[in-house]
């Protein structure tokens, strides 16, 4: 543990009450809505930090590159079915996002026994892509002009469509470094991109 991980595991802690504030008064109240949108954002903006700090101060390990996206997937999936379950983003989108993001999940905890799978470049475009959508949709948006509501929507889909596609080439890298491991030829694996 350092202060890299640190920040990494406050962000998972902070997710319940995230989840709380957004939730509450049945997420119609436009200072609970403000106050999720203000926790989200900060969490987000950790982020940068843990990641930031890891590399700064050569504090990168193997727990952080598998704590630091669990920390992520926690906050984007939370803020997702809660979005989904006040009827302010359709179901669909949660589905398909939360299944690459748990399968994804599932595929890194078994390539641990040959490697970490660090997030990719991808990945991280993904994370940022989600993140705004994300941020804007937790937005008071009935409160708020209608061309807020048609950028988080672009947004949004355009966040779906990095999601697929980053999860298929994280797919690809991870069938690949099993038949190398298989075949006894396994060599240092990149990132996907």
């Amino acid at each position: 543990m350092n202060v890299a991980n640190l920040v990494t595991v406050l962000r998972i802690a902070v997710v319940p009450f995230f989840a709380w504030a957004l939730l509450m008064e049945g997420g119609d109240d436009v200072a609970w809505r403000l106050v999720a949108t203000g926790i989200f954002a900060l969490a987000a903006a950790t982020d940068r930090l843990d990641g930031y700090l890891a590399r700064r101060l050569g504090l990168v390990t193997d727990l952080g590159k598998l704590l630091d996206p669990i920390a992520d997937k926690a906050l984007i999936g939370t803020a997702l079915v809660g979005l989904s379950l006040l009827g302010d983003l359709s179901w669909w989108v949660t589905g398909a996002i939360l299944v690459r993001e748990i399968g994804i999940t599932i595929m890194r905890f078994f390539l641990l026994r040959y490697l970490v799978l660090p997030a990719s470049r991808g990945g991280k475009i993904k994370t940022v892509l989600q993140s705004l959508a994300v941020g804007l949709f937790l937005l008071p948006l009935d409160h708020l002009p209608v061309a807020v509501l048609v950028v988080a929507s672009v947004l949004m889909g355009a966040a779906v469509v990095v999601t697929l596609v980053t999860g298929l080439d994280y797919v690809r890298t991870a069938v690949r470094v099993h038949r190398e491991h298989v075949a006894g030829t396994a060599d240092p694996v990149p990132s996907p991109r």
